[in-house]
């Protein structure tokens, strides 16, 4: 495949979409400028796993994409979704991907500056690596931008709410991602 025919759906929440900052400074943005191809960002702000699972089709599937790279999970662990639940939601977009023949990439979830929310994060974030390793499936660990050596967050590169990147910290997200990846 060339990458003239590269078509990759981002499909997740407000830090797929860019915010607070606009989708310019996203890291979908970011790896546009990077790659050539299609990158479609279908990042929606307050989404749950939930609500990327009930838009897939229309969102999705039906740009008829080489590639999708989803992540989410923690809007659903601030409003109460349970482990299973969420990881059963990123379980069925997967299946229906593959069934769609379009190769998946999961992103962990980022960081976010609460320890107790983080806590549950980080078991969302330890699902998607063993999920993906179980099932031979890419894993872009964004995470892992947001978390020093001695396993705290980062807080400076997140905004005062302590869960949206800075603008450093969409940088941060992007220099996660190998563009072997998404090729």
């Amino acid at each position: 495949m060339t990458d003239k025919e590269l078509r990759v759906v981002c499909l997740g929440d407000s830090i797929t979409w860019g915010f607070p900052h606009g989708s310019e400074y996203s890291w979908v943005h970011m790896l546009q400028q990077q790659i050539e191809g299609e990158f479609i960002n279908q990042g929606i702000n307050g989404n749950t796993t939930t609500d990327m699972l009930r838009r897939f089709d229309r969102c999705v599937i039906r740009y008829a994409p080489t590639h999708v790279i989803i992540m989410g999970g923690i809007n659903d662990v601030i409003w109460g979704d349970s482990y299973d639940r969420i990881t059963l939601n990123l379980e069925t977009m997967v299946k229906l991907a593959v069934k769609h023949g379009i190769k998946v990439i999961l992103g962990t979830p980022t960081a976010v500056n609460q320890p107790s929310i983080e806590r549950l994060v980080l078991r969302i974030r330890d699902w998607v690596k063993s999920y993906a390793r179980e099932h031979d499936i890419a894993v872009i660990d964004f995470g892992a931008a947001f978390i020093d050596t001695n396993g705290k967050v980062r807080a400076e590169l997140l905004l005062a709410d302590g869960a949206h990147p800075t603008r450093a910290g969409y940088e941060a997200l992007f220099q996660q991602i190998d563009p072997e990846v998404v090729r």
